[in-house]
């Protein structure tokens, strides 16, 4: 009895043994996967020591200023991405813009949205964003209106591209949808901002595939870099045949992005499944109602570009559309300032395709590569606990460097004046 009565104190120890034991791996899952102790830092900049390059530095607080991310969730990549993905962005404003419509050469109407500048510009000049938005995305997505709401407050007129087939309301008037890399609806956004306010400058913007795009439209002909001031890509990839690999690893989650992106596009293209699949007469070449029972079943953004996507512009097999569609054979042919901006902890861009961003900036003095440690797939949400500001550190980077990019301009121009009336004196 005296051994018995001696032996059941232990219990409840054991128990707190348990407890603590539980507590702890707990709070080691919830550090590890929050990624709590990692540092906040500022941003791995690769850049040639250039005039330009120093002149950003000094110009661009945001440069060389520690990105700090919301304290408890943050540094999370994933939690960064889906926050983008699932909100875009809190307490989003809402623009006011004009629909402009498009009738492209094969029948397809093109749309995008114009937005006024709601204040003076820095250097009192008339400049104009032209954004192309993410996969899939349009001027009404969150991120968008917040990006755009902030560069009109700094003096910009915007323009967005909605992308083809992107927009519920709008029907297709051809049987052909956006693509990874199919440069027309924003080569045409561009050429009517062009026409329409001759005196405009141009910045160049896209996130995303839009990064991918925008990088494409300018390296395919020097005259699309004609009157653009700069180029900003957020988040790209550089590569979708490099990128398709990695697409399809577990690591980072990575397949389960791919799916969700997928199931997303499945979705938009079906919506339009009439007009792509139903008119023979109409419908691409190659693509047949074989195509569409394979599009059900598809669960990889692969899937959907080999048995769809690659088929609108006819190209042979993925690899060949990959491989066309990519700015990675164009990023070299881009002579004005560049500004590259991905994120170390991006779960959707694995890091080996940095290491094309990061070669280009080392060779070419235009180009910048920006990389902070944390941001996730554009997320880069600041604040200071828990609740995330509405403004992103990318939105105000992008705006930055612009500003930057139109005085350094502007203070090459009347340098240039100051030595033409020397001359003439002379």
């Amino acid at each position: 009895k005296m051994s018995a009565m001696l032996e059941t104190p232990e219990l409840p120890a054991v128990f707190d043994g348990v407890k603590l034991a539980a507590v702890a791996a707990v709070l080691y899952v919830i550090v590890r996967c929050l990624n709590l102790k990692s540092p906040t830092a500022p941003p791995e900049l690769i850049y040639q020591d250039s005039a330009l390059a120093r002149f950003l530095l000094k110009s661009c607080p945001l440069l060389t200023k520690e990105y700090i991310p919301p304290l408890i969730w943050g540094k999370s990549g994933h939690i960064q991405t889906a926050l983008y993905g699932k909100m875009g962005r809190v307490r989003s404003p809402h623009p006011y813009g004009l629909r402009k419509y498009l009738t492209m050469p094969d029948g397809a109407t093109a749309t995008f949205d114009l937005f006024e500048p709601r204040s003076e510009h820095c250097i009192g000049e008339d400049v104009t964003m032209v954004i192309c938005p993410g996969i899939a995305n349009h001027s009404e997505k969150q991120y968008i209106r917040t990006f755009v709401d902030y560069a009109q407050k700094n003096g910009y007129r915007c323009a967005v591209l909605n992308h083809l087939g992107a927009l519920p309301n709008i029907e297709l008037t051809s049987p052909r949808m956006f693509t990874y890399g199919c440069t027309w609806e924003f080569g045409a956004m561009v050429n009517y901002i062009k026409k329409t306010y001759p005196q405009t400058q141009l910045v160049v913007v896209g996130f995303s595939l839009g990064g991918n795009i925008v990088c494409k439209y300018l390296g395919e002909n020097q005259a699309n870099q004609e009157r653009v001031l700069c180029c900003v890509s957020v988040c790209q990839g550089y590569s979708a045949l490099r990128a398709q690999e990695t697409f399809m690893q577990w690591d980072q989650c990575r397949r389960f992005y791919n799916f969700l992106m997928a199931d997303n596009m499945k979705k938009i293209i079906l919506s339009h499944r009439q007009v792509l699949f139903g008119d023979s007469m109409k419908k691409p070449q190659n693509l047949s109602d074989a195509d569409l029972s394979k599009l059900y079943t598809a669960t990889s953004l692969m899937q959907i570009d080999d048995n769809v996507m690659r088929k609108f512009h006819g190209y042979n097999s993925l690899k060949e559309y990959y491989e066309e569609e990519s700015c990675l054979h164009y990023l070299h042919r881009i002579y004005v300032p560049l500004l590259l901006v991905n994120a170390a902890d991006d779960p959707l861009v694995h890091e080996s395709l940095l290491s094309i961003p990061r070669a280009l900036s080392e060779k070419k003095e235009n180009v910048m590569h920006v990389l902070p440690l944390h941001g996730g797939h554009l997320g880069f949400f600041e604040g200071s606990v828990l609740f995330p500001e509405p403004l992103t550190w990318m939105d105000k980077l992008v705006v930055q460097y612009a500003n930057a990019i139109c005085q350094w301009e502007k203070t090459k121009s009347q340098c240039s004046d100051t030595e033409q009336a020397v001359s003439g004196q002379e």
